[in-house]
């Protein structure tokens, strides 16, 4: 692990966690040529505490650390930190994502990795507003929306169901304000990805599905049982009537 030290306010922080050495000194190189102050981590079991310490901007998180794994540092680090978390996993079998995001990844990437395509997905994670941020996204609605018992408050990013607040990560709370900008509008998951991710985002447009199944699933729903996320059959996904 690397020496920590206390960066300014104004520099972009990365940790980056991997137990393949050569991969993570790989990463942290492209993240200091872009301007980052980067902290390498190459044991899941002290990343947790160095990224309480650290306060990073992204996490570059490796799913299979020995010992303790990338879940379960993913896991301890939502418990104190909104930092976006990019997963690595040497596996691509849907369980893995599903598992990686369930627990407050944003976005992943499958090795063997490109540091270019890593960068750009960074840097589209970077784009997006952290909770306590107000979003100016044009696409994003700027009043609070209600939805049978469900209510959305774009400023401070917030979803509450039945008088209950929702434990939406960031990805999944952008996902249901895509869906609430236009609510008469059935969105594709490509035009989903370009709203959520951008434009640039490369990869598997199912990570758009493994996002709805957990919005559903904070919200209190499930396929059948559809109030506030409908699924068009065929085409993509809608805002439900809340009903």
């Amino acid at each position: 692990m690397s020496t920590l030290s206390r960066p300014s306010a104004s520099t972009r922080r990365a940790v980056v966690v991997d137990d393949e050495q050569a991969l993570a000194l790989l990463v942290a190189g492209y993240l200091e040529r872009d301007g980052f102050e980067v902290q390498l981590c190459f044991d899941g079991a002290q990343a947790v505490e160095l990224i309480r310490q650290v306060d990073p901007d992204v996490v570059v998180l490796d799913l299979g650390l020995p010992g303790l794994d990338g879940i379960e540092v993913c896991r301890g680090l939502r418990t104190f930190s909104d930092c976006y978390v990019l997963m690595l996993t040497a596996r691509a079998e849907g369980v893995d994502t599903l598992i990686g995001l369930s627990v407050g990844a944003d976005d992943y990437m499958t090795k063997p990795l490109s540091p270019r395509e890593l960068m750009a997905r960074i840097e589209v994670l970077l784009r997006r507003p952290r909770r306590a941020e107000v979003t100016t996204r044009p696409s994003a609605p700027e009043t609070v929306i209600s939805i049978g018992e469900l209510t959305l408050d774009p400023v401070g990013r917030e979803v509450t169901v039945d008088g209950q607040l929702a434990p939406l990560t960031r990805t999944e709370f952008d996902v249901l304000s895509a869906l609430a900008s236009r609510p008469e509008m059935v969105f594709t998951r490509r035009a989903l990805i370009d709203i959520v991710w951008g434009p640039a985002w490369v990869g598997d447009e199912h990570l758009v599905d493994v996002h709805v199944l957990h919005v559903r699933q904070k919200l209190g729903d499930n396929a059948e049982r559809q109030r506030f996320v409908r699924t068009v059959r065929g085409v993509g996904y809608r805002l439900g009537a809340g009903e």
